[in-house]
C-alpha cells in the first residue's frame, strides 16, 4: 500500500464516506474493486465465482461493485449479484461503477428476468 504523504485526505473524510449516522457510526458502505478477485486471465463468469465475492456483503447496506478493468461478465455471474443476491436481501443496495456497455447489458438482462 502506498499513500502520498502530501495527501490532503483526511482520516475522517474517508470514515464518513464509508459509515452512517443511522447505524451507530458503522461501517455500512464498502467498494469492492472487481480486478482483485480475478485470478490471472480468467474471467468473471460462474456462479462460485460471484458467492464468493458476496461472502461479506450483508455486513453492508452498500455495496459499490467497480468494475474497472473488468471487460465482460458471464449471465451466472451477474445472474447470481444481480437478480438472486439482490432478491435475497434486499437491505443492501448493490451498485455497479465503471462499466461499460456489456456490461450494463449483462447487469439488466438479469434483472429483468
Amino acid at each position: 500500500m502506498n499513500i502520498n504523504p502530501k495527501s490532503n485526505r483526511k482520516v475522517q473524510d474517508v470514515f464518513d464516506a464509508y459509515t452512517s449516522e443511522d447505524k451507530d457510526f458503522g461501517f455500512t458502505k464498502t467498494h469492492v474493486p472487481l480486478s482483485l478477485i480475478k485470478y490471472g486471465d480468467e474471467n468473471l463468469i460462474s456462479r462460485s465465482q460471484a458467492r464468493r465475492l458476496l461472502a461479506r456483503f450483508r455486513d453492508f447496506d452498500e455495496v459499490l461493485l467497480d468494475f474497472s478493468g473488468i471487460e465482460s461478465i458471464g449471465q451466472a455471474f451477474a445472474d447470481e449479484i444481480f437478480r438472486i443476491y439482490a432478491r435475497n436481501n434486499p437491505g443492501v443496495e448493490i451498485i455497479a461503477i465503471n462499466t461499460n456497455q456489456l456490461i450494463d447489458k449483462m447487469i439488466l438482462r438479469v434483472r429483468e428476468d
